[in-house]
């Protein structure tokens, strides 16, 4: 009986013990999905798929940044997944020949052709050679910067100007893309097709690039079988895909004809291209389809990556005030305290705006997940993992922005001084730490462009406008290829007395 009596006070330190036990046990629990019999790894990342990013992140941080995924047994699904920096530069640059795009690669990316962004061998170098070609020429970057000083002030400010006089909340997001739809149109043809208006109206071609990309990702985590059954049938993700191709079609390829016959003294890419090709191949009908591959992959990496970094750096730097007002003075000192056309050259005394974008690229890099495929077994440099030539290798970018072991302690947060030596410039680091612009021979050519565009329109929107992220508005990652935002970011502007 006295025990029984008593038997709370053994009852409690047993319980201490048990709810300590359950408390080592979560915390020391593997993100990494369950390898089932039959169906392996697959259900747990589709359990996860709403928020994979993420998802990959917590399992490549708890796996030391390299994970292997079992897909299942009849689907040849088995991937690694990695985002340490020394299997990066093994892959992009050390081994740079046994990781072409590969067969894998473009059936998922169909879509794209024999661009740039799906070509490899003999291709990727006469793609490569010509768009360096194209933006080394004097031209092109005096046509660039006019076009995006045009394009802020007949389309950015007239937008902005009208939704901060009616204090109507507006979607950020989607005027970046509007903004960066109508100037690589200008620089690919020549031709401005005039989505950044007050009306903002819907070109279905503009809307298509969302549904593609969405499709992309979900390729990546389906086997093919089911994706292709889709295609078939047309149904899902698979239906949008198709009627995005569609759209995509009949923008670009009455714009090849009508850029044939163009004479007008303002550059443009196309009409490099199709010199350059019809040199080295002759003129074909085959051409047509080259070409309009060329502007595809031209408009997927001007409109996307661009529009999705400002949209995540305006968010960011509206949560730290401290990092704003830094960028609003550097402005307010180097240009005068008002919005003017500036230059490339000018664009790089900007250092506290530079390494907030580079900030923002770091945690929220546009293209979030690299695909890559090895001719010939490979051994990775990191934890000697094996790399069989059937497998896919997953490259998370957006992981490798999150590692403490890569950036520190403090890698998730927002800190644009990372970005400055002492001295006050710029410090660079590698491309396989930073690979917001790839790494290796297939850095990207439109780095320096991009960082103008971005630059000079960051620069207009923060002289001009006061910036309120609308209240409860919720963010996060969309579910696709690029790494957009979910829901757009809705602000309320008000505009500064200028």
């Amino acid at each position: 009986m006295v025990i029984f009596e008593h038997s709370q006070y053994f009852l409690i330190p047993l319980c201490i013990l048990f709810l300590s036990y359950l408390k080592i046990r979560t915390r020391k629990k593997s993100p990494a999905p369950t390898n089932w019999p039959l169906v392996g790894m697959l259900p747990g990342f589709l359990q996860n798929i709403h928020r994979i990013q993420d998802y990959i992140t917590e399992i490549l941080n708890h796996c030391g940044g390299t994970f292997v995924f079992k897909g299942p047994w009849f689907s040849k699904m088995n991937m690694i997944f990695t985002c340490d920096p020394a299997n990066i530069h093994h892959i992009f640059s050390k081994n740079f020949s046994n990781y072409p795009k590969g067969p894998e690669f473009r059936k998922i990316f169909d879509i794209l052709g024999d661009g740039i962004l799906n070509a490899d061998y003999e291709l990727w170098e006469f793609n490569r050679k010509t768009t360096l070609l194209c933006m080394s020429n004097v031209k092109f970057r005096s046509f660039l910067e006019r076009s995006i000083w045009e394009k802020v002030e007949n389309g950015l400010f007239r937008v902005l100007d009208y939704y901060s006089k009616q204090g109507i909340a507006v979607d950020l997001q989607d005027i970046f893309q509007r903004f960066t739809f109508d100037n690589i149109c200008k620089l690919v043809f020549n031709y401005d097709p005039g989505t950044l208006s007050v009306d903002l109206p819907c070109i279905p071609c503009e809307k298509a690039f969302n549904d593609v990309i969405e499709a992309l990702l979900h390729r990546h985590f389906l086997p093919e079988s089911v994706w292709k059954l889709q295609q078939w049938l047309k149904v899902g993700k698979e239906k949008k895909l198709f009627e995005a191709r569609k759209a995509l079609d009949e923008f670009i390829y009455p714009l090849l004809i009508t850029n044939e016959g163009d004479q007008n003294d303002d550059f443009n890419l196309l009409a490099t291209f199709r010199r350059e090709f019809e040199e080295k191949n002759g003129s074909s009908a085959y051409s047509r389809h080259f070409l309009r591959d060329t502007s595809l992959s031209l408009m997927f990496a001007g409109r996307d990556t661009t529009s999705t970094t400002l949209t995540w750096f305006f968010w960011l730097i509206a949560k730290n005030h401290l990092a704003k007002t830094r960028i609003c003075e550097e402005i307010e000192v180097i240009l005068d305290k008002r919005w003017k056309f500036f230059n490339a050259e000018e664009s790089r005394r900007l250092v506290y705006l530079h390494g907030a974008l580079c900030e923002s690229l770091r945690l929220f890099p546009p293209i979030a997940l690299e695909h890559k495929a090895p001719m010939q077994s490979d051994t990775l440099p990191s934890g000697n993992n094996l790399v069989d030539r059937n497998m896919k290798v997953i490259i998370s970018f957006y992981s490798t922005g999150r590692m403490e072991g890569v950036w520190g302690e403090d890698c998730l947060e927002f800190k644009q001084e990372r970005w400055i030596l002492a001295g006050g410039g710029v410090k660079q680091e590698p491309s396989y730490k930073f690979p917001a612009f790839n790494a290796g021979p297939r850095t990207c050519l439109g780095k320096e462009m991009a960082f103008i565009q971005m630059k000079m329109v960051a620069e207009a929107i923060l002289c001009r406008y006061h910036i309120e992220v609308v209240e409860g508005h919720l963010v996060a990652p969309r579910n696709s290829m690029i790494l957009q935002m979910k829901h757009g970011l809705r602000v309320k502007l008000c505009q500064k007395n200028v």
